[in-house]
């Protein structure tokens, strides 16, 4: 079992930066994969960015270059680096992990079986 819990987020002008972080529990999160996935209003959950147990990253087109995911396994957290947020970076963020290994997965967030609440994170203009 993992839990998940994320903080960080809030209301930031367009431009501006906000990292969030994701605590997690559980003897198995230094061999998950950890990602975060936002959900807009009215959208669907779409994946940002994973991290495998190694350090390897996995990045949505739309966040390259400006958001960076690092995990701690001694602290178990993982965190979201957000720089140069745009409007439509404006989502509920949520932590996810799952026991998944094979790179082409990451993306996929239908393969993470466990989930934060979520944390809001709003970009105005």
């Amino acid at each position: 079992q993992v839990q998940l819990v994320e903080s960080g987020g809030g209301l930031v002008q367009a431009g501006g930066a906000l990292r969030l972080s994701c605590a997690a529990s559980g003897r198995t999160f230094r061999s998950y994969a950890m990602a975060w996935v936002r959900q807009a209003p009215g959208k669907e959950r779409e994946f940002v960015a994973a991290i495998n147990w190694n350090g390897s990253t996995y990045y949505a087109d739309s966040v390259k270059g400006r958001f960076t995911i690092s995990r701690d396994n001694a602290k178990n957290t993982v965190n979201l680096q957000m720089n140069s947020l745009k409007p439509e970076d404006t989502a509920v963020y949520f932590c996810a992990a799952a026991p998944i290994f094979a790179y082409s997965d990451y993306p996929n967030r239908h393969k993470y079986n466990y989930w934060g609440q979520g944390t809001q994170v709003t970009v105005s203009s």
